[in-house]
């Protein structure tokens, strides 16, 4: 079922989803593209605070206390990225439920990939809903609103299929199993970040996919992708691959 969803969803990207990115990308000056790409990330920020005091995380969730503050007020909504920038700078760390299940000790289950989000695992399917639900339950109207669900959901499976497109190149003429090769990539990244959050060692290189293990494959700002589906409600993203942090937190991103 995976194989037949992956192959299902790569056909549609090509016929389908590819071109739309293409287009959005001739027709969007770049400035625009990085605003949609600073808001979105402005509007996760509420679950990395959340999910990084649950890991007892402080740093990182005041980090991310701190630039929602920042950006919602200087950056316009959202738009700009004042707090990554001098004197704040204040790096974005994606966070989520699916880490946070992970940090305590619940393994990933079974591996899946579906239409409309992509990789993912029992887990992680159930930190993303929680992860989705966390805003609109909270804040109400308009965040609980299908409009907005939708309209988030098609900005930024654009967005991040924008980003992923030099690794889906990648996987494609590089990889003579590209499922295999995708499923591989997913669960040792997530592995890999799992083990960041809680300070044990972690061979990423060694797990990696030959195919995939060379050369730069990160996201603006964050770090490694999987393969997207079509633009349609929220996807679910890929997480960032580890990258060295301060003494106290570790770092490593729907796709769909």
């Amino acid at each position: 079922m995976n194989e037949v969803s992956f192959e299902a969803v790569q056909a549609v990207d090509k016929a389908v989803v590819a071109p739309i990115a293409e287009g959005y990308v001739k027709a969007t000056p770049k400035p625009v593209r990085q605003g949609v790409h600073n808001a979105l990330n402005n509007l996760s920020e509420p679950i990395n605070f959340v999910n990084s005091l649950l890991q007892f995380k402080i740093g990182r969730a005041f980090r991310a206390l701190g630039r929602f503050g920042i950006n919602s007020t200087l950056g316009v909504a959202g738009l700009f990225d004042f707090a990554a920038k001098k004197p704040f700078k204040l790096r974005y760390d994606r966070n989520g439920f699916a880490n946070t299940l992970g940090f305590y000790g619940i393994g990933a289950g079974p591996y899946m990939y579906l239409p409309l989000i992509g990789p993912t695992s029992t887990r992680d399917l159930v930190g993303r809903v929680l992860d989705l639900s966390l805003v609109p339950g909270v804040a109400g109207k308009p965040f609980s609103s299908p409009a907005y669900a939708l309209g988030t959901g098609i900005a930024r499976s654009l967005d991040d299929r924008v980003e992923l497109d030099d690794f889906l190149r990648r996987l494609r003429s590089q990889c003579t199993n590209p499922y295999a090769a995708e499923r591989d990539y997913y669960l040792a990244v997530r592995e890999a970040e799992i083990a960041a959050l809680r300070k044990r060692p972690f061979d990423l290189e060694s797990r990696l996919p030959a195919c995939l293990a060379e050369g730069p494959m990160t996201r603006v700002g964050q770090a490694v992708p999987p393969p997207a589906a079509a633009p349609a409600p929220p996807p679910a993203a890929l997480p960032p691959a580890p990258a060295a942090e301060p003494a106290q937190e570790p770092k490593v991103t729907q796709t769909m």
